[in-house]
């Protein structure tokens, strides 16, 4: 009997194993953060060291909320205010903040506290995720369950430095890593085989589809070239 209980839980330790996140199966981490905001270059500071694990999508969003302090933020686009805005409902957040981590589309944590974010990369776990097949061209996507939004996301591998001279962070200079550049829907996938042509790249900008679900949902699927 005891055999048998110790055989059923190494079944499931290898399960829950395989299931975790991979480089053909990364954690998605996404960080909402802001030049013009002094409590986030930690959190930049953290996603470059994330960026650099295999099984870590790590995506760095900029917000415009803060350039009314003084600084436009170089990278910002209404389009990340408003991803950002979509996953407040389902987070049960009362409202935007920054520096804000959101990891797989399921939880959130501030993104200046390194502990928190590496508890919620340790708990991803994508059962059944659909596959997706990304060429430089198109996108496919596998058979599985539910809908979901298909989001392209064009990203700046590089570490980039970026000198600040004006509000909360001036005279400093921000190194900041995996910049999201493009945010685009490509249109929804509702369970069945499906492909989406891809736009050319613009030069130096790396890939990633994101499968998610509806109104800012947990991610399901996610790939990079």
């Amino acid at each position: 009997m005891r055999s048998a209980i110790v055989l059923a839980m190494l079944g499931f330790a290898f399960a829950a194993s395989a299931n975790a996140a991979t480089a053909q199966n990364p954690a998605v981490v996404e960080l909402f953060t802001s030049q013009g905001c002094s409590s986030c270059p930690p959190a930049d500071a953290n996603l470059i060291v994330l960026a650099k694990r295999p099984d870590v999508l790590a995506l760095s969003f900029h917000v415009t909320y803060w350039d009314r302090l003084g600084w436009k933020d170089t990278f910002d686009q209404e389009a990340f205010t408003q991803r950002q805005s979509d996953y407040e409902a389902p987070l049960h957040e009362s409202g935007p903040f920054t520096p804000q981590i959101v990891v797989d589309g399921r939880k959130d944590t501030i993104g200046n506290v390194r502990s928190g974010i590496e508890a919620l990369i340790a708990k991803s776990n994508r059962a059944a995720m659909p596959q997706i097949r990304l060429t430089a061209n198109s996108v496919s996507i596998g058979a599985g369950m539910g809908e979901a939004d298909v989001w392209l996301v064009r990203y700046d591998p590089r570490v980039v430095q970026v000198p600040i001279s004006r509000g909360e962070n001036a005279g400093t200079t921000q190194p900041q890593v995996n910049v999201v550049r493009v945010l685009a829907n490509l249109g929804s996938w509702s369970g069945g085989e499906k492909q989406f042509a891809l736009p050319p790249a613009s030069p130096g900008l790396k890939t990633a589809i994101l499968l998610q679900r509806p109104r800012g949902g947990e991610i399901i699927a996610a790939a990079r070239d």
